[in-house]
């Protein structure tokens, strides 16, 4: 299809690429802090241009107005452009922007090569049968985000980089937990199957958004282990400098505070979506700055 969003031409400057990511990244609203202003200015265009190249593939598999077949063609150029980015020869605005980040911070292409394959498996995979199943998924689709924010402040040790993947994957499990009667509109089950027939539920029952006793089990037996995730994740908050800690306060406080709410409304995801209200947010800002 002739996606916009595809249009390329022979030669776009760094800095016009940084200019057009800016502008996606401000145009789009996330729970969790994206290009937050908490980190140093210096550092934010290449924020963005990591932003701009994953917002941009998210929506291709996620948006409305695309066939499957577009969906997974979309991304496929998008993978070319990676291609060609890492070349040298990047032929869209983004990734002009991104040649210029991936060189000055030495960032390899797998990461951005797992989220493509995550952006396709939102295309192509609507039930997940074991908890395994789902944790690839937040490695390709979570932990690289993190990875390449810790390379962006030259944080490389793997013992580091392991304790953001536990905090990613547990923002993405909190995210699943949140959205379950959201993704149910689209005819997702992030929710593993096995799972829910070790707690008597029925794929069934979660198709009519049926709460029970069992459902109400099963969500919190989730929302306890993505929990135990986030404290994993946890020394990592004071083993970062100023640059990076406040913002990595403020996603995990913002991820937990989800937990905190699903269990506050008896695990009742299906009824009502929880979501950070602006009193959750400023009281976030606080603990994040006395944590």
């Amino acid at each position: 299809m002739n996606d916009p969003k595809l249009s390329k031409r022979q030669y776009w400057s760094a800095e016009e690429g940084y200019q057009y990511c800016e502008q996606i990244a401000h145009s789009h609203y996330e729970n969790f802090p994206v290009a937050s202003w908490f980190i140093p200015k210096s550092m934010r265009k290449y924020v963005w241009a990591i932003y701009a190249f994953a917002r941009t593939a998210d929506d291709f598999a996620d948006e409305p107005g695309y066939s499957r077949a577009e969906r997974l063609d979309n991304l496929a150029q998008w993978d070319q452009f990676l291609g060609e980015c890492y070349s040298g020869n990047p032929t869209h605005r983004i990734f002009a922007a991104l040649a210029d980040t991936v060189e000055r911070f030495q960032i390899p292409i797998e990461l951005f090569q797992n989220l493509l394959t995550a952006f396709k498996s939102d295309v192509t995979v609507n039930r997940y049968e074991t908890f395994d199943q789902v944790l690839e998924y937040c490695r390709n689709s979570a932990n690289p985000i993190g990875r390449l924010m810790m390379l962006l402040f030259n944080y490389r040790s793997e013992s580091l980089l392991q304790r953001s993947d536990n905090i990613c994957t547990a923002l993405q499990l909190a995210n699943f937990w949140q959205d379950v009667s959201v993704d149910l509109e689209k005819d997702r089950i992030y929710v593993p199957m096995e799972d829910v027939r070790e707690y008597g539920y029925s794929e069934e029952q979660l198709l009519r958004c049926m709460f029970t006793e069992q459902f109400r089990s099963l969500m919190a037996f989730e929302v306890r282990r993505t929990a135990e995730l986030f404290v994993e994740g946890h020394p990592l908050l004071s083993q970062v400098g100023k640059d990076l800690s406040f913002e990595l306060k403020l996603t995990w406080n913002g991820g937990t505070t989800i937990l905190q709410k699903i269990h506050r409304q008896n695990y009742n995801v299906l009824k009502k979506r929880p979501a950070l209200g602006t009193w959750d947010k400023v009281s976030l800002l606080f603990r994040s700055i006395f944590m």
